[in-house]
């Protein structure tokens, strides 16, 4: 929460205890600990800016009913030289208590005082945290579920490292094992068909079948020609895959570069199978008397771990699975680099990989609750209202880097980020492009936007910001700026609890109410014509939202536009 938010709620728990000890001095309450009471925002504001709930959790060591405990603390009670102006007994007992003016400057002082920082906290006391996300398989493009977990990763890592985490955020890429085997044997097959025909050359249904494998496999003959055609099999393959997987990376990252993620790694898994992690992992869980063999397999004892069903290791041709790679990784991020927590963006398909991967990390002697598992469910393409599933440019499946061509990527980040991971969601195309009020992304810009102009208007009338004295931002007291004022107030409670709940779409349904109520302030309150210590006022409050809007735009690596 911001200092001022901490100052007011730290003000009312000393009042309300203090008028409590008044209260046992003189006799009115029995001298017993006070039990742990809790201060809350109720959702209501006309029940007050905090309630406590004090005299109903009293009751049982006070023997005495909640009203009377609550009117005994209310007659012993002391604001004066609090952020509190009164206090109100509510029902059965709770104590109501109102912000006064004083409350509302100090958060706009705040505000104009830590500038770009305003938000930030040293909740998360700088534990380092992986956020692991997108990590796509590197065999074809990037598509639609990518470009929701990418903006869902990124902008999650953002909001931990505002709560005051140390982030890093990591792409991980499977660059090893069946994947890779069954690329190669793809690109295999296409580039004997470009020589042979596709009638001598068959291409099994488990194949990758994309037009994209068809493009390297072109691509590597317009190079090299027919020259691979006589070599070893393997070799061929190698060289299909030595030249095709790097421009498959390469693409990658120029589609993440493109929607404004900048990876601190990109991790190869084949780093894993080389420096022996993989093998070192697998001896770890054998050592343990976690392994089995089957039918030449190796096993792995999940069952023993939460998991409803053992896993293979090492396939019977000697090869260790994608699950043992995967093992090893999260033991990487764990034990050899360190990380106090690690988030996994995942596609929802992989929720029964959830319980298998925590137990895993017990098993090895890690702490499987110290990975979390972000879920993430489907995207759907819309236009006109109905389901897209093909490009109009290339009449091919809808890719990442054909959503960045049709679509803003302000918008693509925004509008991603409207909803919680764990719900499905439908992208409205028609909606991401229209530049009005119902393109929120474009809303929000707007508010950002206008406060922009109206700064300017001012300066041209010769009106310019200068200090305001605290009793000057006193006189912010129309309803609708104590509300846009209040609502400000809450931007680092709201980060911390984003971060908590592992929820960016908080932040981005904050900025949007931020910006509707600061229209509805602009058409109740003039800025300029008032007073001239009114006018100041006002224009403070303005600047004060637009630091907030630009603070979470930037954050979230979205333009903050002065004009549009």
């Amino acid at each position: 929460m911001s200092k001022i938010v901490a100052q007011a709620r730290n003000e009312l728990r000393a009042a309300i205890l203090d008028a409590m000890g008044r209260a046992v001095a003189e006799g009115t309450l029995p001298a017993e600990p006070t039990p742990d009471f809790s201060i809350e925002t109720p959702a209501n504001r006309e029940h007050g800016d905090y309630a406590a709930n004090v005299a109903m959790v009293s009751a049982r060591a006070f023997k005495m009913a909640p009203r009377k405990i609550a009117e005994i603390i209310f007659s012993q009670l002391v604001l004066d030289g609090t952020l509190f102006d009164r206090c109100e007994i509510a029902g059965p007992g709770f104590l109501n208590f109102y912000l006064g003016k004083r409350f509302y400057a100090a958060v706009l002082e705040d505000i104009e005082a830590l500038g770009p920082k305003y938000g930030r906290s040293d909740y998360g006391k700088g534990e380092k945290v992986m956020v692991e996300f997108v990590s796509a398989n590197p065999t074809g493009p990037m598509h639609m579920g990518n470009a929701r977990g990418g903006a869902l990763g990124d902008c999650l890592a953002a909001v931990l490292d505002a709560a005051g985490y140390e982030v890093w955020r990591e792409f991980y890429i499977n660059d090893a094992g069946n994947q890779i085997d069954k690329f190669a044997l793809s690109l295999d097959l296409r580039y004997q068909q470009i020589y042979k025909g596709e009638d001598a050359v068959p291409m099994p249904e488990d194949c990758y079948h994309g037009g994209d494998i068809i493009e390297r496999a072109q691509e590597f003959a317009n190079e090299f020609g027919e020259r691979y055609l006589s070599e070893e099999e393997s070799a061929r393959r190698k060289a299909l895959v030595d030249f095709a997987l790097p421009k498959n990376i390469a693409k990658m990252k120029a589609d993440m570069e493109k929607y404004r993620i900048h990876y601190d790694q990109w991790f190869c898994e084949s780093q894993l199978h080389n420096n022996g992690e993989v093998a070192d992992t697998i001896a770890i869980l054998k050592d343990k008397g976690l392994t089995y063999e089957q039918e030449g397999a190796v096993w792995y004892r999940a069952t023993a771990f939460g998991a409803e069903k053992d896993e293979v290791l090492v396939r019977n041709n000697g090869n260790p699975t994608y699950f043992a790679a995967d093992i090893a990784y999260h033991r990487n991020k764990f034990l050899t680099r360190g990380f106090d927590r690690c988030i996994d963006i995942w596609g929802a398909d992989h929720h029964g990989h959830v319980a298998r991967m925590k137990g895993a990390m017990d098993a090895i002697g890690l702490d499987g609750n110290k990975l979390d598992v972000v879920l993430m469910q489907l995207v759907k393409l819309v236009r006109n209202g109905e389901l897209v599933r093909m490009s109009k440019r290339t009449g091919k499946a809808i890719q990442l880097s054909d959503l960045l061509d049709e679509v803003p990527v302000d918008a693509a980040r925004f509008l991603f980020n409207m909803r919680e991971a764990n719900t499905q969601m439908e992208f409205d195309l028609d909606l991401a492009v229209q530049q009005d009020a119902q393109n929120p992304v474009y809303y929000v810009q707007y508010a950002h936007a206008r406060i922009c102009s109206i700064i300017k208007a001012l300066a041209a009338d010769g009106i310019t910001k200068r200090p305001c004295t605290q009793d000057e931002l006193m006189l912010l007291t129309a309803p609708e700026e104590v509300e846009l004022i209040s609502h400000m107030a809450d931007y680092t409670s709201e980060i911390v609890a984003a971060a908590k709940d592992y929820d960016p779409a908080r932040i981005t349904r904050y900025v949007i109410t931020l910006a509707t109520l600061f229209h509805k302030f602009y058409n109740a309150c003039r800025v300029k014509g008032e007073q001239e210590s009114l006018t100041q006022a006002r224009l403070s409050l303005c600047l004060a939202v637009n630091m907030v809007i630009e603070n979470v735009l930037h954050m979230f690596k979205i333009n903050a536009p002065e004009k549009m």
